[in-house]
């Protein structure tokens, strides 16, 4: 008798869209738009700190106007510079992706994907205020799944401790206090915080140097992630320190 395959095989149709709708938007910025048409779609939906100086700005607007203020603080996660950039987003989208939106649901894991884009844009904006440098890629977001993993990935019968499951993704969650207490979370957020300084700071090249690493959005996602974790979590149910459960 054949055994089920799985479930940590099976791709969520909400992760699979994401990567479909990532890939799709880059191959039309490459293949079907004019370079001038390119530009301004980057100037539409790429996230640009001078946007919110009104000093920094020729002619005192850039394309989109008040609107583009508001929704590049999400789009911008939706555009990749190369294939390279999009399907190392992707290989680490799908791992970590997955296990949120097979416990979170498509709805609250669409959310969650743009809350922390927002958060890590909002991040961006306050360290590099009135620059002109466009900033894209899901990397924040990416970052963000990756923390919120960490709030129930290492508890008992998680992904991480126990043989796969469908119960593997959906047990209690740490409560934030008791994660910040594991010390295999505290490695986990060490090694990290630790590469994505090293790589931001150019002690170690990225991409072959070609491109930089907005490390302060990486950041400000990650940090999304890990507090936010709880407010779209369906489970209301976390462990404290003391291995106590409780209930939100």
């Amino acid at each position: 008798m054949n055994q089920p395959r799985e479930p940590i095989f099976n791709i969520p149709s909400s992760v699979v869209a994401t990567v479909a709708l990532l890939g799709l938007i880059h191959a039309i910025r490459e293949l079907v738009l004019t370079p001038a048409q390119a530009q301004r779609f980057l100037l539409l939906f790429a996230f640009i700190p001078a946007r919110y100086d009104a000093t920094m700005l020729p002619g005192g607007v850039l394309p989109g106007g008040w609107g583009a203020e508001i929704w590049t603080f999400v789009t911008y996660a939706l555009i990749h510079a190369d294939l390279t950039h999009l399907g190392f987003n992707a290989v680490w989208l799908l791992p970590f992706g997955s296990a949120l939106a097979r416990r979170f649901g498509a709805l609250r894991f669409f959310a969650f994907l743009a809350v922390t884009a927002a958060v890590g844009a909002a991040a961006h904006l306050v360290t590099h205020p009135g620059k002109w440098e466009l900033m894209i890629g899901a990397s924040a977001s990416i970052s963000g799944t990756m923390a919120a993993a960490t709030r129930f990935a290492f508890q008992r019968g998680g992904p991480l401790v126990a043989r796969y499951s469908e119960r593997s993704d959906h047990v209690p969650a740490a409560s934030l206090g008791a994660a910040l207490r594991d010390y295999r979370v505290l490695a986990f957020l060490g090694v990290w915080f630790g590469l994505n300084i090293l790589f931001g700071l150019g002690s170690v090249p990225l991409f072959g140097g070609e491109q930089s690493l907005a490390w302060q959005a990486h950041i400000g996602g990650f940090l999304a992630g890990l507090l936010l974790f709880s407010a779209f979590d369906p489970n209301r149910t976390q462990v404290s320190h003391d291995g106590e459960s409780t209930h939100h």
